[in-house]
């Protein structure tokens, strides 16, 4: 016999359809689909220009997520909020913070606060984070190895359109 909470768990879950207008889980997409949360979850997975998986002077600590493994990415790397602002070039310090907040809100990311002079602030991915992390490091992947034909697609429609 199935225990009520898993019941109840399957039937939500069987609930979520995004090709619904009504759907939680759009919001969800959207939220994830941000080329903001994308590269934030790579960062701090420490999949990045200029990061490794055992740290360096930007900010950056490895963390034992994984078994011990501090050379897989998905084990995740701890970063400063100083250290995403730097790598994540282009990004708006209000953009870094929403975008900060709702991951945290969202449970894919935890913050710590240290009690230093200055306060240390520090972000780390979740379990959960780390499982999104590995869906759209391939998206992030694929738009790096691809934009040059897509480039050459735009030319090419823009050109014929006029």
């Amino acid at each position: 016999m199935i225990p009520p909470k898993s019941v109840e768990q399957a039937d939500a879950q069987a609930s979520y359809n995004a090709f619904l207008a009504v759907c939680p889980s759009r919001q969800l997409l959207d939220r994830i689909s941000n080329k903001w949360v994308v590269l934030v979850l790579c960062a701090l997975a420490g999949d990045a220009a200029g990061t490794s998986a055992t740290g360096d002077a930007a900010g950056t600590t490895a963390t034992a997520a994984v078994a011990g493994n501090s050379s897989d990415p998905a084990a995740g790397i701890t970063m400063r909020y100083s250290a995403l602002s730097r790598l994540l070039g282009g990004v708006s310090q209000k953009m870094l913070t929403q975008t900060l907040r709702a991951l945290e809100r969202d449970g894919l990311l935890t913050r710590t606060v240290a009690p230093t002079v200055p306060v240390t602030v520090t972000y780390e991915l979740t379990d959960l984070g780390r499982s999104l992390y590995n869906v759209v490091q391939g998206l992030r992947y694929w738009a790096q190895e691809n934009m040059g034909e897509v480039s050459a697609h735009r030319k090419e429609y823009d050109d014929a359109a006029g």
